[in-house]
């Protein structure tokens, strides 16, 4: 049956409900989530009810808004989900947006673009806006302004205990850098304020090669090059992806093995910098041009529908290009299932110190591969592609484990980082209330 919660007026499903199965659906559609209970929510008022019975009971609680990042399945256990929670609110004077639980990063885009401001967002518009930012925040002008959990200026969180907590760099200061890389682990954030930037227009896109024609260790070799030259305010990725010959893929992609370079920079040489790209051989496809920062989305033009994928990341201190194009063979054209690889350049303002728990600062580069298809199949890649990595890794990305389940080595930094967020995990969940997630256990 379902029933609206009359104290906190939350939606609360069960299994068996009607709009059960539908309140469950997300982005990743691999995993079985299977919850005693769903708390729908619309409100902090309804989160903090949800984890007052969530504790009462003794469940286990997990966070959905739109189901990207999910470690795994999961049976039993409370998962609030914050769809529903989608208010954006841009300050124009301020330079700040705030943004519910719910919001997507398109909204945030969309909202701010008018007044001549961007967030720092990933590159898929689908992707929910406070998650992505706990767990760091990748994005497209990374190089030049940092990670997005960089320019937070305050988080709104229910804490285990129930109490909503407005949280800042000089209040609960320890709490604000645990929960700026420490992901779901320390409450469910119900809302946050982010500073944007002063960016209307950029230069970005991308260009393209067959990868049967050119290689892609020639592309990725000439590209790690590239990234010697280029200034800090410039960021980019290499990515390979083998399409499958399908009528769903459209007919310029359609069975092509493509090796990408994707740009954004906000500077007015972009041409210039880029010019040595368009030597490596003859291109596929070239996109690069100046376009509105409401346009950003076309530069890596990520898949919008669900699908089935698992995947992980390395964060190199160097990238060895020998080693990384061992790891493109294991993914490429012939590998058991379909595999995206991208390595981003990391550096710039990546590199900077900030008051939060967003590790591997220090890393040049990070790989990431996604394996389509089935666990058991993904893995018979993404374990030996990753092996291949290990002497160059420094860590792992919280924003890009998907799949992984309960393995979290590498994910937090090193001891010193980890030991504080496990203490402070005991003093903010003791009973590990939030462990739907990759779990820092107190």
């Amino acid at each position: 049956m379902n029933i609206v919660d009359s104290k906190a007026n939350q939606l609360v499903l069960r299994p068996g409900d009607a709009g059960y199965d539908e309140e469950l659906a997300g982005f990743q559609t691999g995993f079985t989530q299977r919850p005693a209970v769903i708390h729908a929510v619309s409100s902090a008022a309804d989160v903090a009810a949800a984890v007052r019975y969530a504790a009462a009971e003794g469940l286990p609680v997990g966070v959905q808004a739109t189901g990207h990042g999910l470690p795994g399945g999961a049976e039993g256990g409370v998962l609030i989900t914050t769809k529903r929670m989608d208010k954006v609110t841009v300050d124009t004077e301020a330079r700040t947006v705030h943004v519910e639980a719910g919001v997507r990063w398109g909204q945030v885009v969309a909202a701010a673009g008018p007044y001549g401001l961007a967030p720092l967002n990933g590159s898929a518009p689908g992707v929910g806006a406070v998650s992505y930012t706990l767990s760091g925040g990748l994005g497209i002008l990374a190089r030049e302004f940092g990670y997005a959990a960089d320019h937070v200026r305050a988080l709104d969180v229910v804490t285990a205990d129930g109490r909503l907590r407005h949280v800042t760099p000089e209040a609960e200061a320890d709490l604000y850098w645990a929960l700026l890389g420490g992901g779901h682990n320390f409450g469910v954030v119900t809302g946050m304020e982010i500073g944007l930037v002063p960016v209307a227009r950029l230069y970005g896109g991308s260009v393209s090669f067959d990868g049967r024609e050119v290689g892609p260790e020639a592309v990725l070799r000439a590209y790690e090059r590239w990234t010697r030259t280029v200034p800090d305010g410039l960021t980019s990725s290499f990515a390979a992806v083998p399409y499958p010959d399908v009528p769903a893929i459209p007919d310029r992609l359609r069975g092509r093995y493509v090796i990408s370079v994707r740009v954004a920079y906000t500077g007015a040489d972009g041409d210039q910098l880029v010019a040595p790209l368009r030597e490596i051989g003859p291109v596929l496809a070239d996109s690069l041009r100046e376009m509105p920062y409401t346009d950003s989305h076309t530069i890596h033009s990520d898949p919008a529908f669900p699908h089935t994928y698992y995947g992980d990341s390395s964060v190199l201190r160097e990238l060895d290009v020998d080693a990384a194009a061992g790891l493109l063979a294991l993914a490429g054209p012939e590998a058991p299932v379909m595999c995206v690889v991208q390595i981003n350049h990391l550096g710039g303002a990546l590199a900077a110190p900030a008051p939060n728990s967003v590790p591997h600062r220090e890393g040049r580069f990070l790989v990431r591969l996604l394996a389509m298809g089935e666990r058991d199949t993904a893995r018979e890649v993404l374990d030996p592609a990753f092996e291949r990595l290990a002497p160059w890794t420094v860590g792992r990305a919280l924003n890009f484990a998907f799949g992984a389940g309960d393995r979290t080595e590498g994910l937090y930094g090193d001891a010193g980082t980890r030991k504080r967020l496990a203490g402070l995990k005991s003093e903010y969940d003791p009973a590990n209330l939030f462990n739907r997630n990759y779990n820092i256990v107190g």
